[in-house]
């Protein structure tokens, strides 16, 4: 049995974590509830096989305890450590993120309340990019079921969670149900990018993020928003911005009582301003703690 454990830098609660995934529309390979442990699975983003853990926090702020009790393919257990710690944005130093919400009262209030919530992203950018796919014009229901449908399952502690294919996998799926002939075809444009490392994590973060987002652009089908997503919650830096997440800029329009961040870019950025160097964090705690818009899917 293999275990390990990460060590928080800044404040973190796999609580809140859970929490995120509960109200998250793009959860897959996840089981979680408040207080309890976190079991997830994932494919491990070298392509050969795929991971199940169970992960457990004894206290807020305290060591993340992950043990590895299910694997199918060939698995390098370093190699899911990092995946896992990137996932809960663990692999960044929070040590600075309560000082914006000492700059910034609304920031500060949501920190508090959410446990100091950071970004749970995307397994890889890779998911990410089929997500945006998969996702885009259709509602956030029949976007999980096609990606459930899409997964195989892999028993992690006695519940089968789904794990997404891998690009080869996808790549000989000449179709899939829920899903157009152009949609599996931007699918194979992104399976492709992916074996080909146009979607290697750590060369798309070491990119400046105006750099990354004109890459991921170029990939068939996805639009600004995708390409937006794929980098803030598949690549998971801390401090890059956008102004393309209508839901974020109706969020921070609700949480700051300011209509105008709804239309107005700069205004937005602006008011951006003090929450580096954790400008990414801040829009997703926005995001995800704020009431969705009447309309959203």
């Amino acid at each position: 049995m293999t275990t390990f454990t990460i060590t928080p830098r800044g404040p973190f609660s796999l609580t809140a974590a859970e929490r995120f995934y509960g109200r998250w529309e793009a959860t897959a390979g996840v089981r979680a509830r408040p207080g309890e442990l976190l079991r997830i699975a994932f494919l491990v983003d070298d392509w050969r096989g795929a991971a199940g853990l169970v992960v457990r926090q004894d206290a807020a702020d305290g060591p993340v305890e992950a043990e590895l009790v299910s694997t199918a393919g060939e698995i390098d257990p370093a190699r899911v450590e990092a995946q896992l710690t990137r996932v809960l944005s663990l692999d960044h130093d929070g040590t600075g993120y309560p000082a914006v919400g000492e700059r910034d009262e609304v920031v500060g209030e949501l920190l508090r309340a959410s446990g100091y919530q950071r970004p749970v992203l995307h397994h890889s950018p890779y998911e990410a990019a089929c997500w945006a796919i998969i996702i885009a014009r259709v509602h956030s229901v029949q976007a999980r079921r096609i990606r459930l449908l899409m997964s195989e399952a892999l028993d992690v502690d006695g519940v089968d969670l789904g794990v997404f294919p891998g690009p080869e996998t996808l790549l000989a799926r000449e179709r899939i149900e829920g899903l157009s002939g152009e949609k599996v075809a931007c699918l194979h444009d992104v399976a492709r990018a992916a074996l080909e490392g146009e979607l290697d994590r750590d060369r798309l973060l070491a990119l400046e993020p105006e750099e990354a987002l004109a890459g991921l652009q170029r990939l068939r089908g996805m639009t600004a928003l995708g390409a937006a997503r794929i980098l803030l919650r598949g690549v998971g830096p801390t401090d890059a911005l956008t102004t393309v997440e209508p839901r974020m800029r109706h969020a921070a329009a609700i949480a700051y009582r300011r209509a105008e961040l709804l239309t107005d870019d700069a205004a937005f950025t602006a008011l951006a301003e003090p929450w580096r160097p954790y400008r990414t964090w801040v829009s997703v705690l926005l995001r995800t703690t704020a009431p969705e818009p009447p309309d959203s899917a």
